[in-house]
């Protein structure tokens, strides 16, 4: 090894170290310990419940915005003993959702129940020719704060 290969050399270890030595000295001490001392001068928000009465309605609504109008949003609730097509969501409350529809012999129907055991059947179909698409009704609840 000549003397200019080992300058450069001992030129690139020397300044390795220096601009480590600079890197280090710039890098936090841990990286937990500032987490941990700033949660605890801004404590995290909690974490935002999702509202699955809103969830709902939201999807609903899309899927019927999406529709052309040639075609409707089929909505069936399957409830105890028969099935229903949806017309109308009703919620009281953001917890229960009135669905009035019609049964299978063309009965105005409505099904009641809690919003974490609704279980809905969604389809776009085409309707005949010359027959204008029904659309679902939306009623959401007064307050949110319920």
């Amino acid at each position: 090894m000549g003397l200019g290969e080992l300058t450069k050399e001992f030129a690139k270890q020397a300044l390795g170290n220096q601009v480590k030595d600079v890197v280090d000295a710039l890098r936090p001490p841990e990286l937990s310990k500032i987490s941990d001392a700033l949660g605890a001068s801004h404590p995290a928000a909690p974490p935002q419940q999702e509202n699955p009465c809103a969830v709902i309605l939201g999807q609903l609504q899309a899927m019927q915005k999406a529709l052309k109008d040639e075609e409707e949003l089929v909505v069936l609730a399957a409830g105890a003993s028969e099935t229903l097509r949806v017309l109308e969501v009703f919620a009281p409350s953001w917890q229960v959702v009135v669905l009035t529809g019609i049964d299978a012999d063309k009965n105005i129907t409505r099904l009641i129940c809690p919003v974490h055991s609704l279980q809905l059947t969604c389809k776009v179909m085409k309707t005949p020719p010359d027959v204008k698409a029904t659309r679902i009704r939306f009623i959401a609840p007064r307050h949110k704060s319920e």
